[in-house]
């Protein structure tokens, strides 16, 4: 294979592996928090929630509203499905978002599904 095509695979395999946002393990985000002093966006949901589906779709997968979060906070994914959220936290609906600081306190919980402009307003003050 030339050069050219290799690099030509190479630059479309990653531009499709691009995730507007990059989701943590809750780990890996301590770790993290620790030296950005960010706060954790967790996000508790489940495979078959089409809410949560309609959340990354119109939300995460933007590149823009990426980095946007990801300026403010460190996210982090735990699916119910497999994984229990962390610091015992009880969820009675899916998605619901938690915004945890270094000392594990939940400054902030957003249950529900929403557009790029609410989830905004919704999280641009939350320190």
């Amino acid at each position: 294979m030339s050069s050219i095509k290799f690099v030509a695979l190479f630059l479309i395999f990653f531009y499709f592996t691009l995730d507007a946002l990059e989701f943590k393990s809750y780990e890996e985000a301590k770790v993290l928090q620790k030296d950005s002093k960010k706060l954790i966006m967790l996000e508790v949901m489940r495979s078959n929630c089409h809410y949560c589906s309609d959340m990354q779709r119109d939300v995460f997968d933007d590149e823009e509203m990426g980095k946007w979060i990801n300026e403010r906070f460190i996210p982090v994914k735990i699916n119910l499905d497999s994984d229990s959220p962390p610091l015992g936290i009880k969820v009675s609906f899916t998605p619901s978002f938690f915004f945890i600081d270094i000392n594990d306190n939940i400054k902030k919980k957003i249950p529900g599904s929403w557009n790029i402009e609410d989830f905004k307003s919704l999280t641009k003050d939350i320190k």
